[in-house]
């Protein structure tokens, strides 16, 4: 990043008067997050687990045809993912305990198409099971992905008889394990053995995990908790609101226009506080695939998602694949030790914890905030946060420096909410 030498830095944080035209974003009472959603905001870093057959197929998607017996991982570690987790500064995880091909990472009564059918731990493994007490050892929040696609289900297509099988298979996940803090869904959807397109029940689903989970936050493409940001590259919207409109995409896998623009951005007058979540794989694929070993993300890529993700007031969800062996790559952990110490190492230097702050009320709805520094200084980040316990407040700021020659230059005009922003100096 370019830097630049600065006596002072002047924040003004304009609140009501940024959207005119949209009255409703502070006629009415602010959407708040729950204690949950604010505690996942907070971590800023989870890693996803993509793991399965997939990982012995070389393939991403599976077609439910697979042999258990493939699923060999010989030095399987859940210690080994989340210590790797930890060290990067990831708190949480969230493991694919199901994922399109149908195979369970766990010993289910609902399907023959699981670890009890294959050799591993001699047919008596569970990998949710020693995932789950992986995180609670390191602290860890844990959370699982059930694929609603099941490309093995017999029943798959037949929406009524699905649904139960659903159920079962999340009643399962959701009581044999102790807390989950996140349960992952997506839209996926396809069409079963008798050619009809699966219906699901989605109001069951979410109704399901607020009984057996209540603390859980549920994500999907709208929530009803955390939604998804529109893309799988990395990056939020700029702005992105933790606010939106329920009705404007009505289900998870809804066709809806310009759904992109909607998930990207939010609405700063949205009715419900449903923060972005921004998934991204650390590699061109999202299972292991040998022949990208040398293709997973640099420092530099990585610094890069972190500041397109929470820096734009999102959470980033950075999925890291087991290997074949079941131990994360040695490659890939390299690469997160080096980004958490890169990053580190960016915030370690505030000049703002030793700056004289005044406040000065401009009018009903604006305020300045002045930073008086003490000397010329190089400033390289600016990171601006909002108390979001009480909902969105601040619907843009002004950023104004002033030189060495007492002129003041006006910075940027930008609406950027939420709990973190970071602006680097240009």
């Amino acid at each position: 990043m370019n830097r630049r030498s600065f006596v002072g830095l002047s924040v003004s944080s304009i609140v009501g008067c940024a959207f005119r035209g949209r009255p409703r974003a502070v006629a009415l009472a602010r959407p708040r997050p729950s204690p949950a959603q604010l505690a996942w905001q907070r971590d800023e870093l989870a890693l996803f687990l993509h793991f399965g057959v997939n990982t012995f197929t070389d393939r991403e998607w599976g077609d439910g045809r697979e042999d258990p017996a493939i699923f060999t991982p010989s030095k399987l570690d859940a210690r080994q993912w989340t210590r790797s987790a930890k060290a990067a500064g990831a708190k949480a995880l969230i493991l694919t305990a199901k994922h399109h091909d149908g195979f369970c990472l766990w010993p289910t009564r609902t399907t023959q198409h699981s670890v009890a059918k294959s050799p591993w731990r001699s047919g008596q493994g569970d990998v949710v099971r020693e995932f789950m007490d992986a995180c609670r050892g390191d602290g860890l929040r844990a959370g699982l992905y059930l694929s609603p696609w099941d490309r093995n289900s017999p029943v798959y297509g037949d929406s009524p008889r699905y649904n139960d099988f659903y159920c079962d298979q999340l009643t399962e996940l959701l009581t044999r394990y102790g807390t989950i803090s996140e349960v992952w869904f997506d839209g996926a959807n396809g069409e079963g053995p008798n050619g009809r397109r699966q219906e699901y029940d989605w109001p069951r689903f979410f109704g399901l995990v607020r009984k057996l989970q209540p603390d859980a936050v549920m994500f999907s493409d709208v929530g009803p908790d955390v939604r998804w940001c529109g893309n799988e590259s990395g990056t939020a919207g700029d702005p992105n609101w933790s606010t939106i409109d329920p009705n404007a995409v009505p289900y998870p896998g809804a066709s809806v226009p310009d759904i992109g623009e909607i998930l990207q951005h939010g609405d700063p007058s949205g009715s419900v506080w449903r923060p972005a979540e921004v998934d991204v794989s650390i590699r061109p694929g999202w299972f292991y695939h040998a022949a990208e070993d040398d293709r997973v993300r640099c420092v530099d890529n990585l610094i890069g998602l972190y500041f397109t993700s929470v820096g734009r007031n999102g959470k980033l969800l950075l999925n890291v694949p087991p290997t074949r062996e079941g131990l994360l790559h040695s490659t890939d952990i390299a690469h997160l030790s080096a980004f958490r110490e890169r990053l580190s190492g960016m915030f370690d230097g505030d000049s703002g914890s030793r700056a004289k702050p005044t406040w000065r009320v401009t009018g009903n709805r604006t305020a300045v905030l002045d930073l008086d520094l003490g000397a010329p200084s190089s400033i390289g980040l600016a990171r601006l946060e909002e108390d979001i316990t009480r909902g969105h407040r601040r619907l843009h700021h002004d950023r104004e420096t002033i030189s060495q020659s007492d002129d003041a230059h006006p910075a940027a005009r930008e609406a950027v909410p939420g709990p973190r922003s970071r602006f680097p100096q240009r």
